[in-house]
């Protein structure tokens, strides 16, 4: 299996470092990859992302199994998918806690804070059969990150795309803040709803 440069594991690692501390993550959950042309690099199936080491991250082929697929992700079909049909160069695919509070009793999470409504506006939520790495979820899920660019996985976690893995983080952070905030607001015995700023234009 090839070796990967000492340049992306650093880069690898600060992303999976970042998404860790921020409590983005559990100890071993999500996964994270870039494309590199007709190849994607992925995190290693059951890696620490906080804790990575150079052979957590498995170089592999977009388009056909070849000797790195049985140590990736289990997730990698999602990965490729999202790769063939969005303009995504990079994935984050992280735990969020508040995220999938509110996706298990809402079908999108719309954020009322100023931040999350000019970054990422409005999320959808959808729910799958079978929630983890299903033939379902490759066909469907890169058909709401077309016109979003990020969503979440209904009572498992959000996945988002950008054209770096620290812009992808970016999209999951602001959400899991936004999410903290409407989950705040419920608790005081608040609407929501109630506070959602105006004229807000559009974000990244």
């Amino acid at each position: 299996m090839k070796k990967v440069s000492p340049s992306i594991v650093q880069y690898f690692q600060k992303i999976g470092w970042a998404s860790y501390i921020a409590g983005l993550q559990d100890t071993h959950s999500g996964n994270m990859s870039m494309r590199i042309g007709n190849r994607m690099l992925i995190t290693r199936r059951g890696s620490m992302l906080g804790f990575l080491n150079d052979y957590d991250i498995i170089e592999i082929s977009l388009e056909k199994n070849d000797s790195g697929v049985s140590l990736a992700s289990s997730e990698i079909g999602i990965h490729r998918a999202i790769y063939r049909e969005t303009n995504g160069l990079a994935i984050v695919h992280a735990h969020l806690i508040n995220a999938v509070v509110l996706s298990l009793i809402n079908d999108e999470i719309v954020p009322v804070d100023v931040e999350g409504s000019y970054t990422i506006r409005k999320v959808p939520v959808v729910s799958f059969e079978y929630g983890s790495g299903s033939r379902e979820m490759e066909e469907e899920i890169p058909r709401h990150l077309k016109d979003n660019k990020i969503m979440v996985i209904k009572g498992h976690g959000a996945i988002a795309i950008g054209e770096t893995m620290e812009e992808a983080l970016f999209y999951n952070s602001v959400l899991e803040n936004s999410c903290k905030i409407i989950v705040g607001i419920n608790s005081l015995g608040k609407k929501a709803d109630d506070f959602k700023p105006k004229n807000i234009s559009e974000g990244w």
